[in-house]
């Protein structure tokens, strides 16, 4: 439970970063950190470790102190706060239908 809780807080603070018109005035737009804020992928892996960082002070999940975790549940952020947002946009699930090339 507590891995889906970590999964879950990073989608959202990755989704708020990219996303979120509250951060607009702020946000960079151009150079390397541009890019950064433009990529759910990219961005949830920094995501999941500042989660992991602020891990020690909540009861929600707690991970062990040591150099490896927050890399892992960088990774682990970074996959899942790109696939969730590849599935679900502002009008809920996204389905992509291709045509279909036979005639």
């Amino acid at each position: 439970m507590q891995l889906i809780y970590f999964v879950f807080i990073a989608y959202g603070l990755t989704q708020i970063l990219v996303y979120g018109s509250i951060f607009d005035p702020i946000r960079p737009t151009k150079g390397k950190l541009g890019e950064l804020f433009r990529c759910s992928m990219c961005l949830g892996f920094w995501s999941g470790v500042l989660v992991y960082g602020l891990s020690f002070y909540t009861e929600l999940f707690t991970f062990e102190l040591n150099v490896v975790n927050p890399f892992l549940l960088g990774c682990l952020s970074s996959g899942t706060s790109y696939i969730l947002s590849q599935l679900f946009g502002d009008e809920g699930i996204k389905i992509k239908l291709e045509a279909n090339d036979e005639h």
